[in-house]
């Protein structure tokens, strides 16, 4: 049921916010998704930069070795980011349904129990992962050259653990409440502020890799400030309502459920990141860590602008699911498909004419800098394939089929990645690392490929 306006509150602005909700069941599904998805992809390609600024800051700035520091903690990252997408993902895909059943009350219980669960699980992690710091970094794959770098780098990025989570949290809800702008705004808000204190605080302060980490805390605390601001906001539809951050278990259990597939995806990428960093130091020592965090670093970008066209797709498919309109849940598949593969055809050109530049971006060191070139040429060489695969399992997620997400997530980087990682190296050296990357992803897009003609068939048959 409709609240009745506060003090100030009107009408008109109470219409206007679910009139931006409505629309999506009834614009045009290519204009949609180029709204949503234009501010997303802006989003994600600044969060990706934003990943960038601290690599190339530290490599520069300190030295190759830093960056091989760096990447050892790129485990840590996936972990975080398994247990925060569990949340924001299962909480936003939810609330894009509630919106379009026209449940409000529903979606701001939701908003309220999941920063309530962003709160208690950074909190248990950055405890946990504090008390153990020293054995899980070894785990990660840390040497005696590279382990004080990469702690250094973790206990302030584990200090600030929470505000982490609510800032991604806080903007995937944003997206789902029909603010994909403000999401926007946040992240490149977030990117400009680290990339200024980078600098000062590595350079000017000497705080070397520890000033990187603070950088990016204080950067994302800042923009978090806004993001409450806005759920504060009594004129919105979605906000913040007393009662409604008291932890329910039949709203933590279906945020789960849905947040299980972007959850397994990546704690899997944090298996696989730990053994291929372990594989690498084992034959090609330090260096080749380093190598891969930059070969990683190029990749993401591209990766991270089909995630912004996922998430432009999401609360249009999962609005238009809810509503049961499956020709528009359709439609913005098919489009969602065309951007993914044209995106990652441009990484792959990138990576394979321009692997040069790319390196030397961010080192100077010349081992390095041929390591890296090797690297990014061999993992971007089926890129485009991944564009199908990824749009294809973040819309089984985005419907809530979780279970089929899960799956196609896990066969990636589980059934296929960890297998050939093991066999590869033993026959071609480090190549054989490198080499497991594209032959993976080859295998995962036929598998995608062979689910979603069969449920097209499937779905032709009901009507």
């Amino acid at each position: 049921m409709m609240e009745y306006p506060k003090k100030n509150v009107t009408l008109q602005q109470i219409m206007d916010n679910k009139q931006a909700t409505l629309e999506l069941g009834t614009k045009p599904v290519g204009k949609l998704l180029v709204q949503y998805a234009t501010p997303a992809i802006i989003a994600m390609t600044a969060s990706s930069l934003y990943n960038m600024v601290d690599s190339i800051f530290i490599g520069q700035g300190v030295n190759a070795t830093a960056i091989s520091g760096l990447a050892i903690t790129f485990p840590f990252m996936n972990l975080s980011g398994a247990f925060g997408a569990a949340i924001g993902v299962g909480a936003s895909t939810l609330i894009s349904m509630k919106l379009g059943q026209k449940d409000y009350d529903a979606a701001k219980h939701l908003l309220g129990n999941a920063v309530s669960l962003k709160v208690i699980t950074g909190l248990l992690l950055m405890a946990v992962c504090l008390i153990f710091l020293n054995p899980i970094l070894r785990f990660f794959g840390a040497s005696d050259s590279t382990l004080p770098y990469a702690k250094d780098y973790m206990e302030i990025i584990l200090l600030g653990n929470v505000i982490t989570h609510l800032y991604f949290g806080m903007n995937a809800v944003l997206r789902s409440a029909s603010k994909p702008k403000q999401a926007m705004y946040a992240t490149m808000f977030t990117v400009a502020l680290n990339t200024l204190l980078d600098p000062i605080f590595i350079w000017v302060f000497g705080w070397g890799i520890r000033g990187a980490a603070i950088a990016t805390i204080l950067a994302q605390a800042t923009a978090l400030c806004w993001q409450v601001s806005i759920f504060c906001n009594k004129n919105e539809l979605l906000h913040f309502k007393r009662g409604t951050f008291q932890p329910r278990w039949d709203l933590i259990k279906n945020i789960l459920g849905i947040g299980m597939s972007p959850f397994t995806m990546n704690a899997c990428a944090c298996l696989v990141v730990i053994f291929i960093n372990n594989q690498l130091v084992n034959y090609g020592g330090d260096a080749a860590v380093g190598a891969y965090g930059i070969a990683n670093r190029i990749a993401f970008i591209f990766f991270m602008v089909v995630m912004g066209i996922n998430q432009g797709m999401q609360p249009i498919a999962g609005y238009n699911f809810g509503a049961q309109q499956m020709d528009r849940v359709m439609q913005v598949l098919k489009y969602a498909i065309a951007g993914g593969v044209a995106v990652m055809t441009l990484g792959w050109l990138v990576g394979e004419l321009l692997p040069y530049p790319c390196a030397r971006l961010f080192t100077s060191d010349p081992e390095l800098i041929e390591m890296s070139i090797n690297g990014i040429r061999i993992n971007m060489i089926a890129f485009p394939l991944i564009g199908y695969q990824a749009v294809v399992t973040n819309f089984y997620q985005s419907i809530g089929r979780a279970k089929v997400s899960i799956f196609l997530s896990l066969s990636r980087q589980m059934l296929f990645l960890i297998p050939l990682v093991a066999i590869l190296p033993p026959l071609f050296g480090i190549d054989g690392v490198w080499i497991a990357l594209p032959a993976s992803d080859v295998i995962a897009f036929v598998l995608t490929l062979a689910i979603m003609i069969y449920d097209l068939k499937k779905q032709k048959k009901k009507q």
